[in-house]
């Protein structure tokens, strides 16, 4: 990954990333590479690393590494059962199952600090985990995680079941980070309940007009101290009694979640026109 640095990148990814004083990515270090270059150097690379490298890489100071590291993790995971071996390969990894890949990315969630992290990794490797378990872990990461990063985790990890026509978990999970203070949280409960509107449009139309669960009004229960700290709702975004979501929900998480339907829809959601 060092040798495919590009300083000439370093500035551009760095604001697109919020890195700046008091951003969400504040302090957060580039060494210039994008994503399809990182993904090249996992496709040659995964097989030959084993857990103390990729702990070794999600300790690492540049993002792109710890990208690295996750996307190697989601494709060791991914061939768990099925480990192709071709002449003459170093074999470091296909002893790890997959139960072992939930582990290692649930204990190191410090070094998924920011939303390309969470997005590129957690459906791929805990949604489909958790396709045929219980999901409360989902829960509780949206109502109890450490860090917004954690909270967006319990979030987009639905897109997997959403994929399998799986999507009250979806809506559930919503309700919780409904009326959280991010806009990071905004976009993801908006994608993802735009996503599981394309499955069922009426569900999306229900789930939007209908009352808001009270769950919603107390995510994130710690006080932000520092970048990326898990929030307390605050009063902008607090549900207005007995109105459906779409009058009280915020806005961006509105304008994702509709964004397919038809134009003329869409300005009635936007103007607080529409009802069952």
């Amino acid at each position: 990954m060092k040798s495919k640095a590009d300083p000439s990148q370093v500035a551009g990814l760095s604001r697109f990333f919020k890195t700046g004083p008091g951003q969400y990515g504040e302090g957060d270090k580039f060494l210039g590479i994008k994503v399809p270059v990182t993904r090249e150097v996992v496709k040659r690379c995964w097989r030959e690393v084993g857990f103390p490298e990729l702990e070794e890489c999600m300790a690492s100071e540049y993002h792109e590494v710890r990208l690295a590291a996750l996307l190697a993790l989601v494709e060791i995971f991914r061939h768990a059962k099925r480990w192709p071996v071709k002449p003459g390969m170093t074999q470091k990894a296909p002893g790890i199952t997959r139960e072992q890949c939930v582990e290692f990315y649930l204990n190191h969630t410090s070094g998924i600090n920011n939303w390309d992290l969470v997005d590129l990794s957690c459906y791929p490797l805990l949604g489909e985990w958790l396709l045929d378990k219980d999901r409360s872990l989902l829960y509780e990461l949206a109502r109890n995680g450490k860090t917004l990063w954690e909270q967006r985790i319990g979030m987009v990890s639905t897109m997997t079941f959403i994929r399998h026509g799986e999507i009250q978990d979806t809506f559930a999970i919503a309700d919780i980070l409904l009326y959280h203070p991010h806009d990071l949280i905004h976009k993801a409960v908006g994608w993802l309940l735009r996503e599981a509107g394309k499955k069922d449009k009426p569900a999306l139309e229900a789930y939007l007009q209908g009352m808001p669960d009270h769950v919603g009004r107390d995510a994130g229960a710690r006080p932000a101290s520092a970048p990326g700290r898990a929030m307390v709702i605050s009063a902008p975004n607090a549900p207005v009694p007995d109105a459906p979501r779409y009058l009280s929900m915020p806005r961006t998480a509105l304008r994702y979640a509709i964004e397919k339907f038809p134009e003329a829809e869409r300005r009635r959601y936007l103007n607080g026109q529409h009802s069952l």
